[in-house]
C-alpha cells in the first residue's frame, strides 16, 4: 500500500483542497455537452424539518460506529433542494482537516468549495478507518451508502447533484465510487490518486476530472493517467494524450476532452509540481497556501457545470435503467390493464418505460406501480390504478435503489438476470446492482 505523507504546516489546508480541486477547471467554459441540464430530483428530506443538524455525526455501517461531519448551508430552506458534496481526507489526514480547511482555515474548508458555494450546497467530510480508505469487502463503499441515505432523508437534497473528490488515498476512494456507485454520483475529482481503494464495476459513465503532478514522488502521475483513462472510454470520449507542462515550467495544463457523451465530460489537469492537492503556478513547494492555487475555483466550476432545473407544473418523465443489466423498467406488452406486470426491457421513448413521480407514487400509463399489498419478497411488480395505498408508495433512496414504503422491500431485477423480458420483483434490500435504478 502507497503511504501518502501526512500534511503538515499548511499542507492540510491545501490537500483539503485537493478532495473538491479535482473537479474543475480555471476559467474554463465547460462545453456544451457537459452543461445539458437534468430534471432537479428532489430527495425525501425536501419539504420536512430537518432531522440532523451541522456537527459531527455517527452512523452505524457493517456492524461499525462510523463518524463523518455535516455542514448544513446558512439560510437552510427545507424547500430547495442542495448539492451534496462529500470530500475524503488522504491517508493520515482526518475529517477534521477537510472540514476545517487546515492552517488556511476557511478559506480552504472543503478544498475551498464551501466558500465559493454560496450557501448552495450540504458539506460532509467522512472519517475514514485508521485514516485511510482501505475499503476491505466493500466497508467503505457501504459507509457512504449509509450517509448518502441518511442525508438525503434529513436534508433537502439535490439527488442529480452528489459529489466526491479527494486528494491521494481520498483520490483513490472517490474513483472507487465512481467505479461501483455511477448512478448515486454525477461526478469526481480524484487529485494524485491512485488505484487503492478497488473498482467495483466501472463500466459506466461518470463525470471525471483528475488532477496530478509531474513530479509526483508517491502515486506516480502515470497511475492518475490510468485512472482517468478508464472514464475516458466509459464517457465515450476521443482518446488522446493531453498536452502536460514541461518540468521546471511550474504551470499547469487543463484538457477537456472532445467526442463526450453529452453530461458526461472528462478533464485532465497536469501540473509542475509533486504530491500536492493545491500547486501554485510560479511556485515550485508543494505546500503553498491552499487559497493561492489556482484549483480552488477550478473545482467549483467543475461542479457547478452540472445545472438542474426545476421540471415546473407537470411532472416530467424518466425511465428507470437498471444498473446491473443497462436495460429499462419496462410494463409487458405495454399493457394500461390492472395487474400488467413490469420487466426489462431495452431503452426506448415508448410510453410504457415513461414514469413520472407524483410524491411517493411513480406513475406510468396511467395507473401507479403496485406490488400486492403486504407482498413477500418475491412478488412481482405490476401497475394498478392509483388508490393512495403503503403498497404504492416508493422511496428513492440516495444509494439508487427504490425500496416500497408498506414493506420496505426494494425493487429487484429476479436473479440479477440481463435479458429483454427478465421479471422485476421485489426482494430483500441488498444494494446489489440489480437494485439500483438510474432515472435516463
Amino acid at each position: 500500500m502507497v503511504v501518502s505523507p501526512r500534511p503538515r504546516g499548511i499542507l492540510p489546508a491545501v490537500v483539503a483542497a485537493l478532495v473538491l480541486i479535482a473537479a474543475g477547471l480555471l476559467g474554463v467554459t465547460p462545453p456544451a455537452s457537459a452543461q445539458a441540464a437534468v430534471a432537479l430530483a428532489p430527495s425525501g428530506g425536501c419539504g420536512t424539518a430537518p432531522t440532523l443538524t451541522s456537527g459531527t455525526r455517527t452512523i452505524q455501517s457493517n456492524g461499525r460506529t462510523r463518524t463523518y461531519i455535516l455542514r448544513i448551508p446558512d439560510g437552510y430552506d427545507s424547500g430547495r433542494p442542495y448539492r451534496l458534496i462529500f470530500g475524503f481526507h488522504w491517508n493520515g489526514g482526518t475529517a477534521g482537516d477537510v472540514d476545517s480547511g487546515g492552517t488556511s482555515g476557511y478559506p480552504w474548508s472543503y478544498y475551498g468549495l464551501r466558500a465559493l458555494s454560496g450557501n448552495s450546497a450540504i458539506f460532509v467530510a467522512p472519517q475514514g478507518l485508521n485514516n485511510g480508505w482501505a475499503n476491505s469487502g466493500g466497508e467503505d463503499l457501504a459507509f457512504v451508502d449509509a450517509m448518502v441515505s441518511q442525508i438525503q432523508a434529513g436534508l433537502c437534497v439535490d439527488t442529480a447533484q452528489v459529489f466526491a473528490g479527494g486528494f491521494s488515498y481520498g483520490g483513490a476512494m472517490s474513483y472507487a465510487l465512481a467505479c461501483a456507485r455511477p448512478t448515486v454520483f454525477r461526478a469526481v475529482a480524484v487529485y494524485s490518486g491512485g488505484q487503492l481503494s478497488g473498482c467495483t464495476g466501472g463500466t459506466q459513465p461518470v463525470a471525471y476530472i483528475g488532477l496530478h503532478g509531474l513530479r509526483d514522488p508517491v502515486l506516480n502521475i502515470a497511475q492518475g493517467r490510468s485512472l482517468r483513462d478508464r472514464f475516458v472510454r466509459n464517457n465515450g470520449c476521443t482518446p488522446q494524450n493531453p498536452p502536460e507542462p514541461t518540468q521546471g515550467s511550474l504551470t499547469h495544463t487543463v484538457t477537456t476532452y472532445a467526442g463526450c457523451r453529452s453530461g458526461y465530460p472528462v478533464t485532465w489537469a497536469a501540473f509542475d509540481a509533486g504530491h500536492t492537492p493545491g500547486p501554485v503556478d510560479g511556485s515550485a513547494g508543494d505546500y503553498e497556501p491552499g487559497e493561492r492555487s489556482w484549483t480552488r475555483q477550478v473545482v467549483w466550476n467543475f461542479f457547478a457545470q452540472f445545472a438542474t432545473t426545476d421540471p415546473g407544473p407537470g411532472p416530467a418523465t424518466f425511465r428507470l435503467r437498471s444498473e446491473s443489466a443497462g436495460r429499462c423498467l419496462d410494463v409487458s406488452g405495454a399493457s394500461p390493464a390492472n395487474g400488467a406486470l413490469t420487466q426489462l426491457w431495452d431503452c426506448h421513448t415508448d410510453a410504457n418505460q415513461q414514469f413520472s413521480q407524483n410524491g411517493r407514487e411513480l406513475r406510468v400509463l396511467g395507473k401507479c406501480l403496485d406490488v400486492a399489498p403486504n407482498a413477500a419478497a418475491g412478488a412481482r411488480a405490476q401497475i394498478w390504478d392509483c388508490n393512495g395505498g403503503a403498497n404504492q408508495q416508493w422511496n428513492v433512496n440516495g444509494n439508487g435503489s427504490i425500496s416500497n414504503a408498506q414493506t420496505g422491500l426494494c425493487l429487484d431485477v429476479s436473479g440479477a438476470a440481463t435479458a429483454n423480458g427478465t421479471s422485476v420483483v421485489v426482494w430483500g434490500c441488498h444494494n446489489g446492482a440489480n437494485q439500483r435504478w438510474a432515472r435516463a
